[in-house]
C-alpha cells in the first residue's frame, strides 16, 4: 500500500473514499481511531492509502476531480 493524500478534514476524506469506490479502487484509510488519543481535537491527520497498482490512477482521479492539493508528493521508487 502506498499513501495517497492526509488530510485532517473529514469531509475531503469522504469525498476520496467515496471518489475511489466509484472507481473501483480500494483504499484503506488510517488513523480513524487516533482522535481518542488526542482528545478528540482533530490535529492527527488520516491517511489513505492505495495499492500500488492503482496510486496512478487514483492520483490521476482526484487531479481530475480538482483534489490534486490534497495529494502527497510523488516519490521514486
Amino acid at each position: 500500500m502506498k499513501e495517497l493524500m492526509r488530510s485532517n478534514d473529514l469531509v475531503v476524506i469522504a469525498t476520496v473514499e467515496a471518489l475511489l469506490a466509484g472507481r473501483d479502487i480500494d483504499c484503506l484509510v488510517l488513523d480513524q481511531h487516533m482522535s481518542a488519543l488526542e482528545g478528540s481535537i482533530g490535529i492527527l491527520p488520516r491517511r489513505v492509502l492505495v495499492t500500488e497498482d492503482d496510486l496512478p490512477r487514483a492520483r490521476r482521479l482526484l487531479t481530475d476531480a480538482g483534489l490534486g492539493h490534497e495529494l502527497r508528493p510523488e516519490v521514486g521508487p
